[in-house]
């Protein structure tokens, strides 16, 4: 199963919009829409493990963090992000972090 974090991401919100709409002017049943929330989930996943590559620096001072069911969530402030030239400056930022390896080749990688 894909991790639904995109789902609160612009990308995700207009897409949940999109359907809702669908399905009160009954073009769409609220299951079709579940199937496409659910092939969204693991398109982005997949999407954002093998196509993206950019690497980003960060340094900021760690407020609080958290590990539980698996996926790591920081809290930082004052938070500095530098890709080559280019620098951005924050007060506050969250920060989760989730396993990006799919089950079955964790389990393939534990026999």
């Amino acid at each position: 199963m894909a991790y639904q974090l995109y789902r609160n991401t612009t990308l995700g919100n207009s897409l949940q919009e999109s359907l809702d709409e669908l399905i009160q002017t009954q073009q769409i049943t609220p299951q079709l829409a579940l199937q496409v929330l659910l092939q969204f989930d693991k398109a982005i996943n997949t999407a954002l493990a093998n196509r993206v590559r950019n690497r980003v620096n960060f340094r900021g001072s760690l407020n609080t963090y958290r590990f539980c069911d698996n996926v790591w969530t920081f809290v930082l402030n004052d938070v500095e992000f530098r890709e080559v030239t280019d620098l951005v400056k924050v007060d506050k930022v969250k920060i989760v972090a989730c396993d990006g390896k799919s089950e079955s080749t964790q389990n393939k990688n534990d026999k």
